[in-house]
């Protein structure tokens, strides 16, 4: 899934979510740096993701089709409404949506040595994957 499709997912995700109180794009929300991603409004606050894509290995920018491959829904990862943090609630959101083409979703603060840096990592059954970078 590229960034904007992948954009327009969760902005559609998120709107809907009872948590939610605004939810704009980063355009919208006056950020011109990173082109693709959301600014989320919940009652802990305002949180901001950057969208980044890579394609299946192999692939080439010119002439791939975003074509959806499916599978099973990966597995829930909690309730959004009791996460502790944000990178948790985009993660169980996530998760719990049971996209059909969403075959992974790997947490960066749980990952052994983990940093400072926190977002997720979402793969697809395609072969491609999104970063998606809180900042």
């Amino acid at each position: 899934m590229r960034p904007q499709r992948f954009t327009d997912y969760v902005l559609d995700l998120v709107k809907n979510h009872p948590t939610v109180s605004r939810v704009q794009t980063l355009a919208e929300a006056g950020d011109t740096k990173h082109p693709f991603g959301l600014a989320i409004t919940t009652s802990s606050g305002e949180t901001r993701w950057q969208f980044a894509g890579q394609l299946p290995d192999g692939a080439k920018h010119e002439g791939f089709t975003d074509e959806p491959v499916t599978g099973a829904p990966v597995a829930p990862l909690g309730d959004p409404a009791s996460a502790d943090s944000p990178e948790e609630w985009l993660a169980a959101l996530l998760a719990q949506a049971e996209c059909p083409e969403i075959s992974q979703i790997e947490r960066w603060s749980t990952r052994e040595g983990a940093g400072p840096q926190r977002g997720a990592t979402i793969s697809f059954y395609d072969g491609s994957r999104i970063f998606a970078r809180q900042f």
